[in-house]
């Protein structure tokens, strides 16, 4: 197995539709993402009638916190950023020198953040089956963030075969680790499964949380996430579909620390001392030394010398090679034996 290289990982604070459709409370978003050390922050790009039709009901865990007499339309439709308010979010995050992400649930909004030049295209979970979706995403050969909730390991397996045959390289995917259901149970989490899509596709992988708290997305910075995607809201108390399992701002920040301070210490994989912990080593070992006053032409063995610290002189690996030799002049107790 290769060694890990130390790469820092590309931290995605999704913004999703927890502006409830506006554009100050985004803006202050992009500011708050910024603040915690963030890589990216991410909305969504649709247009309400293309996404859903009237009939489709809501989500178990958007009904909770939303209007239960309104539709799954109605409520997505007052979730909607226009092209406008995309060019000002974008310009924003420039000036907060954060990258802008999206996710587009249909043709029209990939056509409009391929048109406003958005760079690295975040497929949602529910596309992963969306074969023209997949199709056209593909065929712009752009870099490419996946997400696989709900997903088997053979649907990711077509997505990414879809997208590659249109054109986008495989090295420039990152397949996501995903549970959906908002907040998912830790005993469902199964974060393991990203090991399993990096070793059986070889592709590289990463992890969307949708938990409550910061340990799950944690723990798949030390497992290898390339990539790690976290909701988060301005105020969990706000209305709105996602608000509840999303991270507030001084949560956000408290994850992206731990996450640096995980990368930091996986290190390169190599097993050997590092520079602070050089200076004990002559400290804490040992070194053979008299166990008593021996006399000169005596032979050294286990009645006569010992192991003790410090580790200046000959080093207790080469007992053997010291025992029956003689000893060349006197040494009194606890020196350093000499050949």
């Amino acid at each position: 197995m290769k060694m890990r290289k130390n790469k820092r990982i590309f931290i995605i604070a999704e913004a999703g539709v927890n502006h409830n459709g506006r554009l100050d409370i985004a803006k202050k978003m992009i500011a708050a993402a910024a603040a915690a050390g963030c890589d990216a922050v991410k909305f969504q790009t649709f247009k309400a009638e293309k996404l859903v039709s009237r009939y489709s009901p809501k989500a178990e865990y958007q009904r909770g916190p939303t209007d239960k007499r309104e539709s799954q339309l109605k409520m997505l439709k007052k979730l909607e950023l226009d092209a406008r308010a995309h060019r000002e979010l974008i310009n924003n995050c420039k000036k907060s020198n954060i990258a802008f992400l999206s996710s587009p649930f249909d043709a029209e909004s990939i056509d409009l953040l391929n048109r406003i030049g958005v760079e690295i295209f975040k497929i949602p979970s529910g596309e992963i089956t969306n074969l023209p979706y997949l199709r056209k995403i593909g065929s712009l050969r752009k870099k490419v963030i996946l997400s696989s909730g709900m997903a088997t390991l053979a649907e990711v397996n077509a997505a990414l075969n879809i997208l590659t045959k249109k054109g986008t390289p495989k090295k420039e995917i990152t397949v996501l680790h995903c549970t959906s259901e908002y907040p998912t149970p830790l005993k469902e989490v199964n974060l393991l499964a990203m090991c399993t899509i990096k070793n059986t596709l070889g592709v590289n992988v990463g992890y969307s949380d949708h938990t409550l708290g910061i340990e799950v997305p944690i723990a798949a910075a030390a497992l290898g996430a390339s990539t790690i995607e976290k909701h988060f809201t301005l105020d969990r108390n706000m209305n709105g579909p996602d608000h509840k399992a999303s991270l507030e701002p001084p949560e956000l920040k408290e994850m992206v620390i731990a996450i640096r301070n995980i990368t930091q210490a996986l290190g390169s994989g190599v097993k050997r001392p590092s520079p602070s912990e050089a200076k004990n080593k002559a400290v804490v070992r040992k070194s053979l030394v008299a166990a008593r006053y021996i006399k000169e032409g005596e032979p050294f063995g286990s009645e006569n010398i010992t192991t003790k610290r410090p580790a200046t002189g000959i080093s207790p690996i080469k007992w053997d090679e010291v025992i029956g030799k003689v000893a060349k002049r006197d040494f009194k107790k606890d020196e350093l034996i000499a050949l």
